[in-house]
C-alpha cells in the first residue's frame, strides 16, 4: 500500500516472516524501521527479509547497464534468377559453380516449360568465402551463362527495392501497403506517393512519405495527358525507382508510359481476369450473376488489363448480394493479392515466360 505526502512516500510491506516494516523514502535517504512481531527469528532469515525490503525500495531505473556494441559479420546473400533453353545439366552446372566459388545454397526452385521449351531457375545462396565478391561472381558466372544461352540476373538478397505508389480516390490498397511497410512486413523503401487527387496527402504525411499531386482533368487532351505523365516519370526517375505499384490508380497509361515502366510496374485489377475487364467490374459480375469474384495483380502493358498475371484470388458470393456488397468483399481480396504480388517482386520470384509468368512462391 502506498501513501503520498509532499516529497516523501510511505510504504508498508509484509514479508513471509510475518512482520511489518515501515520505511520512509526521500531523494537521498532510506530510513528503515523493522519491528519483528515474532520472537525467535534467526539471523539468516532476518537478513534475507531485510535485503528483500531494501531492494524493493530501490527505483527500477537506479541501475544503468551499457553493453558494448557487438559487430556481427553478416554473410552476403544473393538471389540468382535465370531462364534459358531447356536441356540436361543446367542445375548441375549452376550448383557446381556456386560450390566451387565458396557459396552455399539456401533454397532453390526450377521449372521446365514443355510448351515454350524454356527452363527457369531461382537460387538463393550465401557466400561463405569472403574473398569472393559480387563482382567476381558476376564476371565468372557470365562464362557459365554464355555457354547455356542464359538470361540472368543477380540480386543482393538484403537490398530493399525503391518503390513508388500511385493512387486515385480509392485508398484501401494504398493503406494496406503502407501498414505492411510500417510494420516491417514489406521490406522496401517507399520513396513517394503519386496521385491525380489530393485525398491521401494527409495519409502520406502520417508515414512521412512525399506526396506528389499531379492532376489530370477528366477529358484532358493528349497533350495534357502527355505532360502529366512526363511529370510522373520525373518523380519515378528522380527516386531511381525499381518498382511502381498502381494501387487503384484509375488512369489508363499511354503506350509510351507503359514501355518506360516495362517489367517494373504492377497493377491491381478488381476482377478475376480475363473476365470483366475495364470499368466497374463488380457491376459487370453482378449483372452476370457470378458465384465467385476475385482480384488480379499483373504487370502493366499497353494492352489494358492484358499484362502477364502475377497473382490472383477469389471469394465466394451469392445471388442476395448487390454490387456494393460485392465491391466491399472484393476490396479485401484486392489488398491481399496486391501485397502478395509486391512481395513476389521484391523477393525476385517472378520470371517472365512470354506473355505469362513463372512465380516461385
Amino acid at each position: 500500500m502506498k501513501k503520498k505526502g509532499g516529497k516523501e512516500q510511505i510504504y508498508k510491506c509484509r514479508t513471509r516472516a510475518k512482520f511489518k516494516a515501515e520505511y520512509t523514502l526521500n531523494r537521498t535517504t532510506v530510513l528503515l524501521f523493522c519491528k519483528a512481531k515474532k520472537d525467535g527469528l534467526n539471523m539468516r532469515q532476518y537478513m534475507l527479509d531485510f535485503l528483500l525490503i531494501v531492494l524493493a525500495c530501490i527505483p527500477t531505473n537506479y541501475f544503468s547497464f551499457t553493453f558494448p556494441a557487438v559487430q556481427v559479420s553478416m554473410r552476403p546473400e544473393y538471389i540468382l534468377t535465370l531462364s534459358c533453353p531447356d536441356q540436361r545439366g543446367i542445375v548441375h552446372s549452376v550448383s557446381g559453380f556456386l560450390a566451387n566459388h565458396g557459396c552455399n545454397i539456401i533454397d532453390s526452385a526450377q521449372f521446365g516449360d514443355a510448351h515454350s521449351k524454356l527452363f527457369f531457375m531461382r537460387v538463393h545462396f550465401s557466400v561463405e568465402d569472403f574473398a569472393i565478391s559480387e563482382q567476381v561472381l558476376r564476371e565468372k558466372f557470365t562464362e557459365v551463362a554464355r555457354s547455356w544461352q542464359m538470361e540472368w540476373q543477380l540480386h543482393d538478397a538484403h537490398h530493399k527495392p525503391r518503390v513508388v505508389l500511385m493512387v486515385s480516390k480509392i485508398g484501401h490498397c494504398l493503406n494496406d501497403l503502407l501498414f505492411r511497410f510500417k510494420s516491417g512486413l514489406l521490406p522496401v523503401e517507399i520513396k513517394a506517393i503519386i496521385s491525380n487527387h489530393t485525398d491521401f496527402y494527409q495519409l502520406a504525411a502520417s508515414y512521412n512519405i512525399p506526396f506528389h499531386h499531379l492532376p489530370l482533368a477528366a477529358g484532358a487532351s493528349a497533350e495534357e495527358k502527355h505532360a502529366q505523365e512526363q511529370r510522373v516519370l520525373e518523380v519515378i526517375n528522380a527516386n531511381q525507382t525499381e518498382l511502381v505499384v498502381l494501387a487503384r490508380y484509375m488512369q489508363i497509361l499511354s503506350n509510351t508510359m507503359c514501355q518506360a515502366l516495362n517489367g517494373r510496374a504492377i497493377n491491381i485489377h478488381h476482377s478475376f481476369l480475363p473476365s470483366f475487364k475495364g470499368a466497374k467490374p463488380y457491376y459487370q459480375a453482378h449483372d452476370r450473376g457470378v458465384k465467385l469474384i476475385g482480384a488480379t495483380a499483373h504487370f502493366v502493358t499497353g494492352d489494358l488489363d492484358e499484362g502477364p498475371i502475377i497473382e490472383q484470388d477469389v471469394e465466394r458470393v451469392d445471388h442476395a448480394m448487390d454490387p456494393e456488397k460485392l465491391t466491399a468483399i472484393g476490396r479485401d481480396v484486392e489488398c491481399v493479392v496486391l501485397a502478395r504480388a509486391v512481395n513476389y517482386f521484391i523477393e525476385h520470384r517472378i520470371l517472365l515466360n512470354g506473355h505469362k509468368t513463372v512465380v516461385f512462391n
